[in-house]
């Protein structure tokens, strides 16, 4: 497993640029797709997307301070790509699904810990309801 934080996310006119951490050489980024899949670090305060090859899983890492714009690209459903080298981006499809439903299951969930939960409904308010 390889953790991959996102830095910044831009908004261009048709999609969300997220610049990462970490720059994987060219040789391996062809082999990476997305995982449609998301998990959540509670004590981190995380958000993570999966990525993966046949050999191993790459934790895209969207921390607290990347949740306005994840929101923002979330609630405008435009398509979010991850920039893994200069020459490559994959497309995080299901991450408006994922989010869905880590949404749903944090609110009011104490399994995932107190300041998680209440970081999220500050963050995502408008979805938590």
């Amino acid at each position: 497993m390889q953790k991959i934080n996102v830095t910044e996310m831009k908004k261009e006119p048709q999609q969300y640029i997220v610049a990462c951490s970490h720059a994987l050489n060219q040789e391996s980024v062809s082999q990476i797709k997305a995982g449609e899949r998301m998990l959540v670090d509670s004590d981190g305060l995380a958000f993570i997307y999966i990525l993966e090859d046949d050999t191993q899983f790459y934790y895209l890492t969207f921390g607290k301070d990347s949740w306005q714009d994840l929101r923002e690209a979330y609630e405008s459903e435009i398509p979010v790509y991850a920039e893994l080298t200069t020459d490559h981006q994959i497309e995080l499809t299901a991450l408006g699904t994922e989010l869905d439903f880590l949404l749903e299951n944090i609110d009011g969930n104490s399994n995932y810990g107190e300041e998680l939960e209440a970081n999220v409904q500050e963050v995502f308010k408008r979805n938590v309801e």
